[in-house]
């Protein structure tokens, strides 16, 4: 187990060397040509004292928002589906994904008129939870490069908790997921309160996965069941044992909102949970044309995608719905 973890760590950090941190410090300005998202970030990690970072991998004392502007290149200086990071401070915006603005929401009163001044027409909120190993800035390009190459027609709201980002914290990453359920209830009791939202999507990566499920089990045992304006739940390679899966969709109820699962068997990242968590099934490896996954997944009406042949540039084949978004992401989305 030691060898693979070294060996899924070594695969996941590469991507990572040599990139500077501190992404996050505002420029003030998107010249001609780049395009911008506009994000409302909601975390459950402690503010950091270095500038640009905001935040760190430990955890806060409650619930704090900002309103993140990030500029993206134009399409033919870039691979769509990959974040262009800087390689070196500052970033140049026409190559490189670069933070314009970063705004203190007050509280949830300051979030619930944010996301009605950012409504689309058809009124929908897109929640982002993501997975295990990312830092704060991790988490808030990669969601605006989703946003961007799926042309999601959503007002984006992204939940970031508090992840070490390191391979050999996944203990810790997995109970700062508990930790995390309340505010998360929160901030989607923040949105369904919102008059003029007419429904929510929630899209949820790897050990995030966990988190979202576990919330909306949460809301539906206090509230006998899921509020109705969440409509729609993205589960992208899911870390989430197969068992436990089954009774959280029991606890859901028979009126849960429609579930879409992106899987992969060739996904590297399940293998290493799989065997810290004692050798059970983990839903983003699954074979969905097998039993008895087949008939399960028939019987709760669960769509599945399965991304297996799809090909990409990542070595773990764990992102494939966000490097292939617009054949992916934009297909539950839309």
């Amino acid at each position: 187990m030691l060898r693979a973890a070294l060996l899924v760590g070594t695969m996941a950090l590469a991507g990572c060397a040599g990139r500077p941190e501190g992404v996050l410090v505002p420029s003030g300005e998107a010249p001609a040509g780049v395009s911008t998202v506009d994000l409302l970030v909601a975390t459950t990690r402690a503010p950091s004292q270095e500038p640009g970072v905001l935040f760190s991998g430990e955890r806060g004392s409650g619930l704090v928002l900002r309103d993140i502007v990030v500029s993206i290149p134009p399409d033919l200086k870039r691979k769509v589906g990959q974040v262009q990071w800087p390689a070196k401070l500052p970033a140049d915006p026409l190559k490189e994904f670069s933070t314009v603005s970063v705004k203190t929401v007050a509280d949830a009163a300051a979030g619930r008129t944010w996301l009605a001044g950012h409504l689309p027409k058809n009124r929908r909120v897109l929640v982002f939870v993501h997975g295990f190993n990312n830092r704060y800035e991790d988490a808030v390009y990669r969601f605006a490069q989703i946003v961007h190459d799926s042309k999601a027609d959503a007002a984006p709201v992204i939940f970031t908790w508090p992840s070490r980002a390191s391979i050999f914290d996944y203990s810790y990453d997995k109970e700062r997921t508990n930790y995390s359920r309340d505010a998360l209830e929160d901030l989607l009791r923040a949105a369904i309160d919102t008059r003029d939202v007419g429904e929510i999507t929630i899209m949820a990566h790897s050990m995030g996965t966990w988190l979202a499920v576990e919330t909306l089990r949460q809301m539906a045992i206090r509230d006998g069941k899921v509020p109705a304006k969440i409509q729609q739940v993205i589960l992208a390679s899911p870390d989430l044992d197969v068992d436990v899966f089954g009774q959280q969709l029991r606890a859901l109820g028979k009126d849960k909102p429609k579930f879409t699962i992106f899987v992969s068997r060739d996904d590297r990242a399940p293998t290493l949970s799989r065997r810290i968590s004692g050798n059970v099934d983990r839903l983003g490896q699954i074979n969905p044309a097998e039993e008895p996954y087949r008939s399960l997944l028939e019987r709760q009406g669960i769509t599945v995608l399965d991304l297996t042949a799809l090909k990409t540039g990542d070595n773990l084949n764990h992102g494939k719905f966000a490097e292939s978004p617009r054949s992916c992401a934009s297909s539950a989305i839309a």
